[in-house]
C-alpha cells in the first residue's frame, strides 16, 4: 500500500474513533459532581435561577436528547457555545492550539536532540562510565513530577539568569521559541530516558551488523559509518517508541501548560474541567485524539521513509 493511500484509510479510520470518543467523554463529564451553572452562579445563588441557567443551556433534558443535540452539532462542527465564557467552543479551542502544538513539537524536537548524542556515546562506550552515567542519570526523570521540574527550570534559567521567560507565549515566533524551550524540556524529560535506553540497545544491535563491517571494509571514516550506515537503521525503533507515546506527551501538557502560563488548550482542559464547562472539554478531548492519531500516521510514514523495505498497511 502505498503512503498516500495508507494516509487516506488512517483518516477515515479516525472517524469511528472520534465516535466511540466522544460517547465515552459525554458521559464520563456528566459524571463528574457539580452543576455547571451552581459553579458560575456561585454557591449563594437561588435555587430558582440556577435551574432557570440550567434550561436556558439544555442541561435540564435527559441525556440521551443531550448527546442527540451534542452529535448533531458535531456533524456540523458546533460543539455549542462555551459555558463558561459564552463564545462558540469551537473558535475558542482554535484560539488556543497553536501553543499546544508549538510545545509537542518542540518536546519531540528536543528529545531527540538529547537522545541521539547521549545513546550513541553510551553504546560506543559499552558498560564503561560513559555508559553507566548516561543510562543511570536520566532515569531519575522518570521520578520528577512534571511541575516540579517545571518549577526547578524557572528559577534557574527564567528567575535566576532572565535567559528565558517566566511565562506567557509572547506575540512573535522568536517570543514563540525563547517562551516554548523551557517547557518543551519540561516534557521531554519525562520521555528521555525510554528514548536514550531505546537508541542504545538498537545502536549496539546495529553495529555489528553485515553491511556495517562491510562500510568500515571499504575504508570509510567511523563518522560516516556511524551516521550513514548505523544510526539511520538503528533510530527506527526509537520513532516508533516516541509515536507510541505521543498520549503521554499530550497528557502532560495538561500540568506544564499551566506551570509556564502557556495558552494552550491543556490549560484551557483544566480551567473548563474545573468550571464544568461540558462543550470544551468535549471539543478539547477530541483534539487531542485527533492529534495522537496525525502523530501515530507520521511516525509510521517516517518509518517507511527510513526504512524502505517497510511496508504500510501490512
Amino acid at each position: 500500500m502505498d503512503r498516500l493511500s495508507y494516509a487516506g484509510v488512517r483518516l477515515l479510520q479516525l472517524i469511528p474513533i472520534l465516535l466511540g470518543i466522544s460517547i465515552l467523554v459525554f458521559l464520563l463529564i456528566h459524571l463528574i459532581p457539580g452543576d455547571p451553572a451552581r459553579v458560575l452562579l456561585g454557591p449563594r445563588a437561588p435555587e430558582a435561577v440556577v435551574r432557570a441557567q440550567d434550561a436556558k443551556w439544555g442541561l435540564d433534558q435527559p441525556l440521551l436528547v443531550q448527546f442527540a443535540r451534542f452529535l448533531g452539532g458535531l456533524l456540523r462542527g458546533d460543539l455549542g457555545n462555551s459555558l463558561t465564557y459564552g463564545i462558540p467552543a469551537v473558535p475558542l479551542i482554535g484560539s488556543r492550539i497553536e501553543a499546544t502544538v508549538w510545545l509537542l513539537v518542540s518536546a519531540a524536537v528536543l528529545t531527540l536532540v538529547i537522545s541521539i548524542p547521549l545513546a550513541t556515546l553510551a553504546a560506543t562506550h559499552p558498560n564503561r562510565l560513559p555508559d553507566h552515567i548516561i543510562r543511570i542519570v536520566p532515569l531519575v526523570g522518570l521520578g520528577m513530577p512534571a511541575f516540579w521540574l517545571g518549577i526547578m527550570l524557572l528559577l534557574v534559567f527564567a528567575l535566576g539568569t532572565g535567559w528565558f521567560p517566566v511565562g506567557g507565549f509572547g506575540d512573535t515566533p522568536l517570543d514563540h521559541l525563547r517562551s516554548i524551550i523551557l517547557p518543551g524540556l519540561t516534557v521531554a524529560f519525562g520521555i528521555v530516558p525510554i528514548t536514550i535506553r531505546s537508541l542504545r540497545a538498537a545502536i549496539l544491535e546495529v553495529v555489528d551488523a553485515d553491511y556495517v563491517v562491510t562500510a568500515r571494509a571499504k575504508g570509510l571514516p567511523e563518522s560516516r559509518v556511524l551516521t550513514a550506515h548505523v544510526l539511520r537503521n538503528a533510530i527506527i525503533p526509537t520513532v516508533t517508541v516516541l509515536g507510541l507515546n505521543v498520549g503521554w506527551l499530550v497528557g502532560n501538557t495538561l500540568v506544564v501548560e499551566k506551570v509556564f502560563a502557556l495558552p494552550g488548550v491543556g490549560g484551557l482542559m483544566i480551567d473548563s474541567i474545573l468550571s464544568r464547562d461540558f462543550p470544551v472539554v468535549q471539543g478539547i478531548t477530541l483534539v487531542f485524539a485527533v492529534l495522537v492519531v496525525l502523530v501515530s500516521l507520521t511516525t509510521d510514514v517516517v518509518r517507511s521513509l527510513l526504512d524502505p523495505r517497510m511496508r504500510l498497511g501490512r
